[in-house]
């Protein structure tokens, strides 16, 4: 008789479109390991059935504009930091597209995101990313730093979108169509990995900063106003890579 380990080792070791046939297999074996293996799987078949059906309602405004040739999902990240550049990211996903658990970058864990970065980077028929300096957010306020940095999202794009899916803004300068959609990076596959991508390359960049500027703990704030990070401030003084504009009243 097989060994209860060596029954949950087949278990993780099985994709989910494998999992019904060894339920079938063994979910009439009576002992209480097994049973709670069998169950296991079940509820993962479950769960991956239920992202199946919200990443389905994600592609709501995908299948509403299907009619364009490409449709490109643009968000920003880093507005709110003291330190910093904002980043912004364009994604432009392919019409088939069976990526599952894309979401808003704030409600996905730091593993997932990376996880899920490098799939999009794999999938996307484009990805477009832009920057903005703190020097120039100061020089401009960070809104008008934010549209710059989503201009250059979409101009280093190597397909040409022909519709913009924006959280929530509507950007100037742009001739392409734009739809706004307010939370749209919860609302929508392209936002989403927008959102991602914009998310892990600031957070990454952050990190190399933290190696530059160790004492101010940029690799876990990642430039926004923690306690930790402000009394780093009023004790070692701004750095290059801090907003004067945004820390003026420290």
């Amino acid at each position: 008789m097989e060994k209860i380990a060596e029954i949950k080792e087949k278990f993780s070791a099985v994709k989910v479109d494998g999992l019904p046939e060894l339920i079938s297999v063994y979910e009439a074996d009576e002992r209480s390991g097994v049973q709670s293996v069998v169950a296991a799987a079940r509820k993962r078949i479950s769960a991956y059935e239920k992202e199946i059906l919200r990443i389905e309602g994600m592609k709501r405004y995908e299948r509403e504009y299907e009619g364009y040739s490409y449709i490109c999902g643009i968000d920003e990240v880093g507005r709110g930091p003291l330190a910093g550049p904002v980043v912004a990211g364009a994604v432009i996903l392919p019409k088939d597209c069976s990526l599952l658990y894309l979401n808003d970058s704030k409600k996905l864990s730091e593993k997932k995101r990376e996880e899920l970065y490098l799939e999009i980077m794999e999938t996307a028929v484009a990805v477009g990313i832009g920057y903005n300096a703190p020097v120039r957010i100061d020089e401009i306020n960070i809104l008008q730093a934010t549209y710059e940095a989503m201009r250059e999202a979409v101009n280093s794009l190597s397909v040409k979108p022909d519709l913009l899916l924006n959280d929530a803004v509507t950007i100037p300068g742009i001739k392409v169509r734009q739809v706004p959609i307010i939370k749209g990076d919860a609302k929508s596959i392209s936002i989403a990995a927008a959102s991602i991508v914009a998310k892990v390359t600031r957070d990454r960049l952050m990190v190399k900063y933290d190696e530059v500027y160790p004492e101010y703990g940029f690799a876990s704030h990642k430039g926004y106003g923690s306690s930790m990070h402000i009394e780093a401030i009023r004790k070692y003084g701004p750095t290059p890579i801090h907003r004067k504009s945004f820390i003026k009243n420290l």
